[in-house]
């Protein structure tokens, strides 16, 4: 099995956020491989994975990385395949600046970006992207929606069983 996403990322210390997306698409039984590659430590790699990816049967990349965070933009530049740039928090500026530099791409290179730690969601676009032309994985995302909206249901009927002696519901 190949596999369709590829997510990439700047270190292997963003795992612990990156495992997100990686369970969901695991969830979603959508094969996917990880990898850590820098674009300021191993830029020909990068270029070389960017470059290679659709001929490998990727389909979508996420790409997450910190503080300067420019691993989005080269994979972006460098292949015509959809990025989905994550910007990971730990630096002194809490990931606002990894946010800003994967956000401030150049007309025609875009990268759609996540929340800053978002891999979950990065995920799900890319399940969604995947999904427009894979009517099983289409199935899959719908019943997960579906779960989504049953979660909340089932929150709001357990909130009627909490009294207060002014709540009037």
């Amino acid at each position: 099995m190949n596999p369709t996403v590829s997510i990439i990322m700047g270190s292997t210390s963003d795992l612990p956020v990156m495992e997100k997306a990686a369970q969901l698409l695991d969830d979603m039984q959508v094969p996917f491989e990880m990898n850590a590659l820098s674009a300021h430590r191993t830029p020909a790699e990068v270029e070389q994975f960017a470059r290679e990816a659709a001929g490998r049967g990727i389909k979508v990349i996420i790409a997450a990385a910190g503080m300067a965070a420019a691993l989005p933009g080269v994979i972006a530049a460098n292949t015509p395949l959809p990025v989905i740039g994550v910007p990971i928090k730990g630096s002194v500026l809490d990931g606002v600046d990894a946010l800003y530099s994967i956000l401030q791409m150049p007309p025609g290179i875009p990268v759609a970006t996540v929340a800053i730690n978002g891999a979950m969601n990065a995920a799900i676009l890319a399940v969604q992207m995947l999904a427009l032309s894979d009517e099983v994985l289409a199935q899959k995302f719908a019943a997960y929606k579906e779960g989504l909206k049953n979660k909340i249901v089932k929150a709001n009927e357990a909130l009627k069983e909490v009294k207060y002696t002014y709540k009037t519901n």
